[in-house]
C-alpha cells in the first residue's frame, strides 16, 4: 500500500531477499507498476522502459528520470480488468462530540472510554446499515468499530473493545478502499479489532447536604436531592455551532413533591464531561 524508499537490511531478512551494496546499504525494492499509454507502443516482453519528467525544465540542474524497468506482462483494459485489482485509498474525518460513561481500565489503571459518540462524518439522509462494522481510528492509533446510528442527524455510535482515551473534539477516522470496476463500490479495511481489555466502571460522587433545622416535608425532600444524580433523557434546542445541545430534559433530580421554582438557577455538573449548566425551570408533572 504504501511506497518504500528502502528494505533495512536486519537478521530477520535473508540476503536473498534483499539486494545490498558492497558497504551494506540497502537497495531500493522492487515496484509494479501499470502503463498506460494514449496511442499504441512497440513494447516487446522484456523491454527496458524508462520515464522523464518532461515538465523539468531542460537548463535546470536535475535529474529528469523518474523511474525505470522491465516490461514483465501485457495489459489489455478490456480483457484483463479482473487480472489487477487496482484500487484508491479513501479518509473520511469526523469528531468526537460525546464520551460514554468511564471506567478504569484493569491491566493499566487508566481513566478510558469503551463508547463514544462520533459526528461530522456522515450526512443526516446517509443510510448507516452500510457503514455498521466499519473501523474507526484516532490520532493515537486506538481502533474501534461503528455499533449504530445515535439520532437522526448524522451522528454514529463507536466502541472500543481496548478502550480509549479519547476526548471530545478529538478527531475520528474513516480509513478504507475501494476497487476499479467495482459495481458494488464496496468498502474494504484491511485492520482489525485489538483485544478486550476490560475495566471496571468509575461510578461519580454523589455529594450529601445536611438539612437546614425548621424546614418543612417538603423543602427536607428537595434538600436530600441537593447531590442527587439524575439522568439526560433529552437533548432540545438549535444545536450551537461547537455541535452540542443548548438544553437538556433530566429526570431523577427531583419528584413529583419538589417545587422546582426553588431550585432554578442552581448549577448542574454532567459527570462524564464535566460541563456546566444551571436549572432553567420544570418540565411536565413528574419531576
Amino acid at each position: 500500500d504504501n511506497y518504500l524508499e528502502s528494505i533495512p537490511v536486519s537478521d530477520d531478512v535473508l540476503t536473498s531477499q534483499v539486494e545490498t551494496s558492497k558497504d551494506g546499504d540497502s537497495q531500493p525494492p522492487l515496484h509494479w507498476a501499470r502503463l498506460e499509454f494514449l496511442t499504441p507502443v512497440y513494447c516487446p516482453m522484456d523491454s527496458l522502459v524508462i520515464g522523464s519528467r518532461l515538465d523539468t525544465e531542460v537548463n535546470a540542474n536535475a535529474c529528469r528520470l523518474a523511474f525505470s524497468g522491465r516490461l514483465v506482462e501485457r495489459y489489455d483494459e478490456r480483457q484483463d480488468n479482473g487480472r489487477l485489482k487496482s484500487y484508491t485509498k479513501k479518509e473520511k474525518v469526523g469528531r468526537c462530540c460525546r464520551l460514554g460513561d468511564p471506567y478504569r481500565r484493569s491491566d493499566d489503571n487508566k481513566l478510558v472510554r469503551y463508547e463514544i459518540f462520533g459526528t461530522d462524518l456522515f450526512k443526516k439522509e446517509t443510510n448507516m446499515s452500510q457503514f455498521v462494522g466499519l473501523l474507526i481510528e484516532t490520532d493515537s492509533g486506538d481502533v474501534g468499530s461503528i455499533q449504530s446510528s445515535f439520532g437522526s442527524s448524522g451522528k454514529f455510535r463507536v466502541h472500543f473493545p481496548a478502550g480509549t482515551g479519547l476526548k471530545e473534539g478529538d478527531s475520528l477516522y474513516l480509513r478504507f478502499k475501494r476497487y476499479a470496476n467495482d459495481p458494488r463500490k464496496a468498502i474494504h479495511q484491511d485492520g482489525t479489532l485489538p483485544q478486550a481489555r476490560i475495566g471496571s466502571r468509575v461510578d461519580p460522587p454523589v455529594k450529601k447536604k445536611k438539612k437546614k433545622n425548621g424546614s418543612n416535608n417538603a423543602d427536607e425532600q428537595s434538600s436530600a436531592n441537593n447531590g442527587a444524580v439524575g439522568e439526560i433523557e433529552k437533548l432540545k434546542g438549535d444545536i450551537l455551532e461547537n455541535g452540542k445541545s443548548p438544553m437538556a430534559i433530566v429526570s431523577g433530580l427531583f419528584t413529583m413533591a419538589d417545587d422546582i421554582s426553588k431550585h432554578k438557577g442552581r448549577k448542574v455538573v454532567a459527570v462524564t464531561t464535566e460541563e456546566e449548566g444551571f436549572i432553567h425551570g420544570s418540565f411536565g408533572k413528574m419531576g
